[in-house]
């Protein structure tokens, strides 16, 4: 596992756009996959290229909500990243008995 440095919010970029242009691009083929079978007469195919369609359609708006919400609020340069939260010691309510140890694989 790598190590945090506190500088991934300020250097983490989304590829919002590229992922509007391979939906785009997805969306043409599904559409075109759709017409094509129901020309050809193969309702199933035609079936499974619009449930295609309507997904990407889907991804596409969501996509767009994401980019036109714009960036939010990353923290600076100057907020250092979070310690890890150590179970040992944190207070405990009275009464209550400890937590047994998880097992990580």
């Amino acid at each position: 596992m790598a190590t945090r440095t506190g500088s991934e919010p300020v250097t983490a970029r989304s590829a919002l756009r590229l992922r509007f242009w391979l939906s785009a691009w997805g969306l043409i083929w599904a559409a075109g996959g759709t017409v094509a079978f129901v020309l050809a007469g193969r309702p199933g195919w035609a079936a499974a290229c619009a449930a295609l369609w309507l997904l990407v359609t889907v991804d596409m708006v969501m996509i767009v909500r994401h980019i036109r919400q714009g960036p939010h609020y990353q923290p600076g340069r100057d907020v250092p990243p979070y310690e890890p939260v150590d179970e040992r010691s944190s207070p405990r309510p009275p009464g209550r008995p400890p937590r047994p140890p998880t097992r990580r694989p």
